[in-house]
């Protein structure tokens, strides 16, 4: 099997990455199926926070980035998710990475 890169974006008001990643999960998961090899975040069981930006665009320029470096946070397919916080006036969670597909 392979692996696809995703980005998705979770607007909450909360600070724990782990209810805004749960969210993202599901909402992929209705979106795409659970029978796996979606290549979205409904193939990811964690997350790991890799950093904070101002705003959406800067967390997406930030992930592109890590993926291009093969960041080893972030570089398994079957690994966690990353996070980045995005600080702008609609506070949220960047979820990004490689998924099996």
């Amino acid at each position: 099997m392979g692996a696809n890169t995703f980005t998705t974006f979770r607007k909450t008001p909360d600070a724990d990455p782990r209810k805004a990643f749960g969210e993202a999960v599901q909402q992929a998961q209705w979106e795409y199926g659970h029978s796996g090899y979606s290549g979205t975040i409904a193939e990811k069981g964690s997350v790991v926070v890799v950093g904070r930006a101002k705003t959406r665009v800067i967390a997406h320029d930030m992930a592109q980035e890590m993926i291009s470096e093969n960041d080893d946070r972030i570089d398994d397919k079957w690994g966690p998710a990353g996070a980045i916080e995005v600080m702008e006036t609609e506070h949220g969670w960047l979820f990004f990475g490689w998924a099996s597909s």
